[in-house]
């Protein structure tokens, strides 16, 4: 009989801890109380928070007129904003629905991680809309239900699928990502000497107690999410791009968008979680559980989406100049060589030329040389949603109206906000959630699966 050889197959964790070892290292960042160089980091993250809060009373107070809109570009930093950070949150239901899916075991060290990101980017995300509303205490009526003037929401409006969409796929993630944390809330509750942990941990894990029935029940329901969850990282952002696709504007008016716009989310997302990872890693000693060989993983999936990108800048030229329509030829002639044109050429190094470095295998596992490339990734990223916002609006079919945008202190003091809002989230939850699944990467740990000897 051939003998079972689980060695190649259990490489995901490196030095072969043993599985207490592993509930020790996971749980430690919880157990110990931040240092000094943690509630720095806070106090940064928090002051960045500050600054957003101010430039948003003042826009409350004052009005929406200390942004940079004008007349033609009425939309402006916000739905850039909003559109990024929808991006940002779609790795998270990648990673975790669709890698486990695949059965793809590296992903197991990093899922519980981009679960929690997603939440947080969706979060971030959700900032905005109630901003460029106008009225954000009235931002209610944008859900449907029967109130007392019978007034319906516009079903037909793109800006009501977001809601819908985002929703949803914040209310699926967070239910994703919970049903992951019952095992583990349950061995930290079966750790923890502090009284009012212990109740915490009792309340959250839901009477979990490890039984074979319980664990039948949480793989089905966990099975259950992935899949539901699936199809959300394609609709979420498909919906988004519809905010642009569906309307006549030269430059938006194309059906390319929403893989597009699908395709950019995954790529931006797997970046910032490349490079929140890499600090993980090192603060936490999570070496040998996020390994180099995850994150030369997810170097590539970054190289293949940022060819994909790259492909979509191609065709948008390519098709506009197939239309023969002389305005949506002029629109993509104007953003590489119009007055952006310093605007498109940072997306095109960041996100297409950059990136083609990780075909070199020293560099993909080098971590300043991947953190660098990520770093630019979201940068080239973020100035995409800006090329493809701005360029096409300042300069629409009235040369007339045509008019230069240019983002004032208060635009740039909320976009400082929203990055402060998502990293203070972060760090809170490394010391009071285990980023790591403890009860996934134990899974996959040397001596967790059965050995029958020569059966």
């Amino acid at each position: 009989m051939e003998v079972l050889d689980y060695s190649k197959e259990l490489s995901v964790i490196e030095g072969r801890p043993a599985l207490r070892e592993i509930d020790e290292i996971i749980s430690k960042p919880l157990n110990t109380k931040p240092d000094k160089k943690y509630f720095i980091a806070l106090l940064v993250t928090l002051s960045m928070v500050g600054i957003g809060a101010i430039s948003l009373g003042l826009s409350f107070y004052y009005g929406t007129g200390l942004w940079g809109n004008n007349n033609p570009v009425g939309w402006g930093l916000p739905i850039v904003n909003f559109v990024f950070w929808v991006g940002i949150g779609h790795a998270g239901t990648l990673i975790s629905a669709i890698l486990f899916l695949l059965r793809q075991k590296w992903r197991n060290g990093i899922a519980r991680f981009a679960e929690g990101m997603t939440i947080f980017a969706v979060m971030t995300a959700g900032i905005f809309p109630l901003i460029h509303v106008g009225r954000p205490w009235l931002a209610g009526y944008l859900f449907p239900y029967p109130n007392q003037h019978s007034i319906w929401v516009n079903f037909t409006s793109p800006l009501l699928w977001d809601v819908f969409a985002v929703s949803t796929y914040f209310t699926v993630s967070f239910i994703f990502w919970f049903v992951g944390l019952i095992p583990d809330f349950a061995t930290l509750r079966d750790q923890t000497t502090n009284k009012i942990k212990k109740v915490i941990y009792s309340v959250t894990s839901l009477g979990w107690r490890h039984s074979n029935r319980h664990w039948q029940h949480y793989e089905m329901v966990y099975l259950i999410l992935a899949g539901f969850a699936t199809p959300l990282v394609l609709s979420v952002h498909t919906i988004v791009s519809f905010d642009f696709a569906v309307s006549i504007m030269p430059g938006w008016h194309t059906t390319i968008f929403p893989p597009y716009f699908v395709a950019g989310a995954v790529f931006s997302g797997f970046a910032m979680v490349q490079n929140v990872l890499i600090f993980i890693r090192k603060i936490f000693n999570y070496e040998h559980i996020i390994t180099l060989d995850t994150l030369e993983k997810m170097n590539k999936v970054i190289l293949f989406t940022s060819m994909l990108v790259g492909y979509a800048y191609g065709m948008e030229f390519f098709i506009a100049w197939y239309s023969g329509v002389q305005v949506e030829q002029f629109t993509f002639i104007n953003r590489a060589f119009g007055p952006y044109s310093w605007a498109y050429w940072i997306m095109v190094s960041c996100n297409v030329l950059f990136p083609q470095l990780f075909w070199i295998k020293k560099i993909r596992r080098t971590i300043p040389f991947m953190f660098v490339i990520a770093v630019l990734v979201n940068v080239g990223m973020w100035f995409e949603r800006f090329v493809i916002t701005v360029t096409s609006l300042s300069r629409d079919y009235l040369p007339s109206s045509w008019a230069y945008y240019k983002p004032t202190l208060v635009d740039a003091g909320i976009l400082i906000g929203s990055f402060g809002f998502f990293f203070t989230f972060i760090l809170l939850f490394t010391k009071t959630m285990p980023v790591v699944s403890i009860a996934e990467v134990k899974a996959v740990a040397e001596g967790s699966q059965p050995s029958h000897g020569e059966h």
